[in-house]
């Protein structure tokens, strides 16, 4: 079960009315809950410029920089498959929801995608195509964007190692791994090496490798994303972030998970647990969650706090303004 006084759950409840929170990364303590107060508390009105991170369930999340605008795997729909009745259904259409995405989504530059299954790619195409933005990810999820009928001028394809300059941010991508269900394996592997017929149901999306992200803004944090609960350490060696959204997992079958990610990022100031919302539920405050992954959102908490424990964890809300200061 939760422990609501380890959350500060109704502080952050506070927050996502008020819509903006700011969370300190400096002058951090062992032990206690990430400080977060709303920008109407502190008397002050937001400030030109400002970086927000709003997250949208699972590992999506909404970068404001100004007046530009990231994305990361932002998968709104989040339609009934049976994954969490225990009668998950391989062969579930594809289903984009513009009434749900559309008053979300008014505006993007790129879309950052981790991998390619549907909890994290289903929408990609629809708001690439509705808002022009560029999407950035593996071969896979080139060739997927393709075969949806988006110009290939609009898909940048990446390995891992690029650092892209946008100006007022630069994107690090990250070659990651995918995590392990219980018996070491994975729903939907594989890749497109090629252009394939427009999918049509879920399985139709496979993993399609798995990338990270770190977004460094100028002037202001660098933030390490997560899509899925696995990692190549050698990988993340140089990053050390100010704030780390962290997949929870969803099984034990990878090892060491949360110290050797820990050490591996030098430790974050901030981290902020992620995938442990039940998906296939609408975006709404509080996020419903499956019993099983409260236990294991309880878990990644204590293991965090026990491998880094001068590192905050900060359990966000949906659609609220996160300021990482």
């Amino acid at each position: 079960m939760f422990d609501e006084r380890s959350y500060d759950r109704r502080r952050f409840l506070r927050d996502a009315a008020a819509g903006a929170a700011a969370v300190s990364t400096a002058g951090l303590v062992a032990g206690g809950p990430a400080r977060a107060a709303t920008t109407a508390a502190s008397g002050g009105a937001a400030r030109s410029g400002a970086v927000s991170f709003r997250w949208w369930g699972t590992s999506g999340w909404r970068i404001d920089i100004g007046n530009r605008t990231v994305l990361i795997d932002p998968y709104l729909s989040r339609y009934d498959t049976g994954l969490f009745t225990g009668a998950f259904d391989e062969g579930t259409p594809l289903t984009v929801r513009p009434t749900v995405i559309d008053p979300l989504v008014d505006r993007a530059e790129n879309i950052l995608v981790t991998h390619t299954h549907w909890d994290h790619f289903n929408d990609v195409p629809y708001i690439a195509e509705r808002t022009g933005a560029r999407v950035v990810g593996t071969l896979t999820a080139y060739h997927l964007g393709l075969a949806h009928g988006l110009p290939s001028g609009q898909l940048a394809p990446v390995k891992g190692g690029e650092v892209l300059d946008f100006g007022a941010y630069t994107v690090e991508v990250i070659s990651s791994l995918h995590s392990r269900n219980g018996a070491w394996s994975m729903a939907f592997p594989g890749v497109r090496v090629s252009r394939p017929p427009k999918p049509e149901k879920i399985s139709d999306l496979p993993e399609g490798d798995t990338l990270a992200y770190q977004i460094r803004v100028d002037g202001g944090p660098s933030v390490f994303f997560m899509g899925a609960s696995d990692f190549a350490e050698r990988n993340l060696v140089g990053l050390a972030p100010d704030v780390a959204m962290v997949a929870s997992a969803a099984t034990t079958s990878t090892a060491d998970y949360v110290p050797r990610l820990m050490a591996a990022l030098d430790h974050p100031k901030v981290v902020v647990p992620v995938h442990w919302d039940n998906f296939e539920t609408p975006l709404t405050n509080l996020p419903t969650v499956a019993p099983n992954d409260r236990r294991r959102l309880d878990d990644l908490i204590a293991a965090v706090r026990k491998a880094s424990p001068r590192s905050r964890v900060l359990v966000p809300e949906y659609h609220t303004a996160y300021h990482f200061q």
